[in-house]
């Protein structure tokens, strides 16, 4: 699997698993993720990271400014670890949605409950579904546990992910906002 398409691979899920918005603060946000993967997926995400640990300091350099421009470092532990910016308009929060929700995606939020929400997500393209806690510390930082199954090549995958999300401040910079699709 070819660099970008695990780095896409790698986006894709943790864009499924960004937490609801209820009481979060809009502006720039830094969710560091940290991923186990099975099977193909796994080998994907572990492949990305070596690859970018071994290309010339130029190229990665390069490869590392073309995505922050899209908000988005990779992290240099091994696991599939990465970090990405987001920029929350106020907008965002109010309809509750933090990341790109995909077409084609369906997420259940539960009421929350204290500081914790269950929520779950069913996708058609590519076919995946999930489900996780997000435990909110404040307005400006949650914690989030998710399991996630999707289909590479016809086999079944799964993927273990845990994100930290915390606000950066009001101001996104040359961060833009994610464009949302239409409802």
């Amino acid at each position: 699997m070819k660099l970008h398409t695990a780095l896409a691979c790698l986006l894709l899920v943790a864009g499924a698993g960004t937490a609801s918005a209820q009481n979060m603060k809009p502006g720039l946000w830094e969710i560091s993720t940290q991923m186990k993967g099975s099977g193909q997926m796994g080998d994907a995400m572990a492949q990305a990271q070596k690859q970018m640990e071994n290309l010339p300091p130029d190229q990665r350099k390069m490869m590392q400014d073309m995505m922050a421009k899209q908000g988005v470092q990779l992290g240099n532990n091994s696991g599939g670890g990465m970090t990405i910016k987001v920029c929350m308009t106020q907008e965002m929060v109010d309809r509750n949605e933090v990341g790109r929700q995909e077409p084609g995606c369906t997420h259940t939020y539960s009421q929350r409950t204290g500081n914790t929400m269950q929520f779950s997500y069913v996708c058609t393209k590519p076919p995946s579904s999930g489900e996780g806690q997000i435990t909110f510390a404040g307005p400006e930082a949650y914690n989030m546990k998710m399991t996630s199954t999707t289909t590479v090549q016809g086999a079944p995958q799964k993927i273990e992910m845990q994100n930290n999300g915390r606000w950066l401040g009001g101001d996104c910079g040359t961060i833009k906002p994610l464009a949302m699709p239409k409802k």
